[in-house]
């Protein structure tokens, strides 16, 4: 969440940032002050009352040790007393106003991130030149169909639409997909973690994802639990309450799970194939950082998503999203695109946030060195590897014209008997 302190000293400053996201994100501004105002004027009147009854405490305390009528100044105490009470349930009441309208706000945007909606982000730069085929290449869905690798029919038999089954080979690019991925992270600093996929509400407040995504989220009402759709939120919650040594700071973790997401709203869309799913899995990185040191941390990680699509031969394209389009918790985001064949555009594939202190201060993630008091630290994340998005762009751009798909090089020592085809 926002910091309250920022919002009440620099208030238009904040306005400006916010209106960056669009006027739903601003017009909460005014509500928070309103609410903040109240607060600290119910707060005086609370101490002030305070103040009156240690005053008449000891007028009492006097009274009797003179032995004189203190019948007045008790009865006055009690009236106080009921003040101090009624005060205090007030008091309640605004803070929890005030807290559920600050977990509504999303982050303020980066300076540098550009200004608009989705139509305004910028392309960063072009890696590698798309495939001219000498045939006419086939979707990911129809290659498989020759070698009954997914099977969407059945998913949706066992589970309903948007669920489906891997099968063969696929398998093994899958698991060779996250192999080469954590063994590359963890050479980069990343300590690989396999996590929780059912969290509390308090780590889906934590990391922004609730209130404003809830549509989205699978929930057990019954546990009080949420599927997750990505393993940022375990990550980002597994030092939440705790004070971090500065020391260790930057904390990397590279995590390994499977997502599940309602794809609310996304009816009509992506239908065919893997693309857009209930159910998939995902390597994500997530790193804890000093303030200062969080943009060279973002660049840093979105490198490593660059290399991989590099290693892997993959054309993509970097974009750096306007704000309008940002999540709730992002202040600044990339997203790599992948060139997908048949589609003739690239597509989302990986994508990486700078969330600033909006998650740390929501889960109270704080660090502290040698010297000063403890301070709210800044998280990161990003995609490593979307599997089914990686594995479809993996498949359309190495398949052959007999319908066979060449596996990438960097994945071959993965792959069973260094496998270089898949449908041989």
């Amino acid at each position: 969440m926002l910091d309250m302190k920022l919002i009440r000293s620099d208030p238009e400053s904040v306005r400006d940032a916010l209106r960056r996201r669009g006027e739903h994100a601003e017009a909460a501004l005014d509500t928070l002050l309103e609410l903040d105002r109240s607060r600290r004027e119910i707060l005086v009147e609370v101490e002030e009352r305070r103040s009156l009854r240690n005053t008449v405490s000891e007028e009492i305390a006097r009274l009797k040790r003179d032995k004189a009528d203190a019948t007045a100044k008790i009865e006055a105490m009690r009236t106080v007393g009921e003040e101090i009470k009624n005060l205090e349930e007030r008091l309640r009441e605004v803070e929890a106003s005030l807290e559920t309208e600050l977990l509504q706000v999303p982050n303020l945007p980066d300076p540098s991130a550009p200004d608009g909606d989705e139509d305004n982000s910028v392309l960063l730069h072009h890696w590698g030149a798309p495939r001219e085929f000498t045939f006419v290449p086939l979707d990911h869905l129809d290659l498989a169909a020759t070698h009954d690798l997914i099977d969407m029919e059945r998913g949706a038999r066992t589970s309903g639409s948007r669920f489906t089954y891997l099968k063969g080979d696929l398998v093994f690019l899958q698991f060779a997909l996250v192999q080469f991925a954590l063994r590359k992270l963890a050479v980069k600093g990343f300590r690989p973690v396999v996590v929780p996929v059912l969290v509390r509400d308090e780590a889906m407040y934590g990391t922004g994802f609730f209130p404003t995504d809830m549509q989205q989220v699978y929930r057990l009402e019954g546990d009080g639990l949420n599927l997750v759709g990505t393993s940022e939120v375990p990550l980002a919650a597994l030092h939440m309450d705790e004070i971090l040594d500065e020391a260790d700071l930057p904390i990397r973790y590279v995590g390994y799970s499977s997502c599940f997401r309602r794809e609310a709203g996304a009816a009509g869309k992506d239908t065919r194939g893997i693309f857009r799913v209930h159910q998939f899995d995902k390597v994500e990185m997530f790193s804890f950082c000093a303030p200062n040191g969080s943009a060279q941390e973002h660049d840093f990680m979105r490198s490593i998503q660059e290399e991989i699509l590099q290693d892997l031969g993959l054309p993509y394209r970097t974009v750096s999203i306007a704000a309008g389009d940002l999540g709730a918790s992002a202040a600044k985001k990339y997203d790599l695109e992948a060139w997908l064949p048949t589609q003739e555009r690239y597509r989302e594939v990986t994508s990486c946030s700078n969330c600033t202190d909006y998650q740390a201060r929501r889960l109270k993630v704080r660090a502290k060195g040698d010297k000063g008091g403890a301070y709210v630290i800044h998280t990161l994340n990003g995609t490593v590897v979307a599997l089914g998005r990686t594995i479809i762009a993996i498949m359309e751009n190495y398949q052959t014209e007999e319908g066979l798909i060449e596996v990438p090089k960097a994945l071959r020592p993965f792959m069973p008997s260094d496998m270089e085809m898949i449908g041989r």
